[in-house]
């Protein structure tokens, strides 16, 4: 099992990602949310590997040990993973995107929706403009695993999301597992049952566990992610 932890140019800039699992067998890609990195994935990468599958957890810019060059958008994170694959010779993957992670996932999907086999959106909201607007964050003291910048863009960005965000969920064809965090996520659910209703293909389930999903209920997580990305589904007919 190769848990090596690695760097790639991708989109003009280095990425740090690890990876677990086979060489040769079928690619999983995990993303992230805001403020954390690839080993937030520590826990959960190994039992996919297991599948088998190659289960590949990069930082994303601006965050852990991938470059904070201070440019930061969204569309640019999903641009940066679109470059990621085609550096490692990924034609196609499953994704897995939790939070930021979620919405970069989900916006790969609208944009190359032919490199997206099976997406698995964690705890992911709607598109729809805050109200009230976030406010503006305060910067904690100290050294930071993350570029404050990177922060204050994406504020931008969720209290006035790109309307064409929305508009193109319904090129997201491929099948979609929505996992949400239940009562006690700071995510108004009822975004993602809204999210889940737009796109073509989409199954929608609850676990109570919070915004952190994966890391409150591994067990229950696996279980149900594990059963959406079944090696069954991936044996031709």
């Amino acid at each position: 099992m190769d848990t090596e932890q690695r760097t790639v140019r991708a989109n003009g800039i280095s990425l740090a990602y690890r990876v677990w699992g086979p060489r040769d067998a079928p690619p999983v890609v995990l993303l992230h949310a805001r403020g954390a990195d690839g080993a937030d994935w520590t826990e959960i990468a190994p039992v996919l590997a297991a599948g088998p599958r190659r289960v590949y957890a990069p930082d994303l810019r601006g965050h852990g040990r991938s470059d904070w060059p201070g440019a930061y958008a969204y569309e640019l994170m999903r641009d940066d993973v679109l470059a990621f694959l085609d550096a490692l010779g990924i034609a196609r993957t499953d994704v897995v995107g939790h939070s930021l992670g979620g919405a970069v996932a989900y916006l790969l999907a609208q944009h190359s929706p032919g490199v997206v086999r099976r997406l698995v959106l964690e705890d992911v909201p709607a598109p729809f403009p805050l109200d009230p607007p976030r406010p503006p964050a305060e910067r904690p003291d100290g050294d930071l695993p993350y570029d404050w910048a990177m922060i204050l863009a994406t504020d931008r960005q969720r209290n006035a999301p790109d309307p064409v965000w929305w508009d193109h969920m319904g090129r997201i064809t491929m099948p979609t597992l929505l996992i949400g965090g239940g009562p006690t996520s700071l995510i108004p659910q009822e975004q993602i049952a809204a999210l889940a209703e737009l796109l073509p293909d989409a199954r929608h389930i609850t676990l109570d566990a919070g915004h952190l999903v994966h890391a409150a209920r591994p067990g229950e997580f696996l279980e149900a992610v594990e059963e959406f990305l079944s090696p069954a589904d991936r044996t031709p007919s």
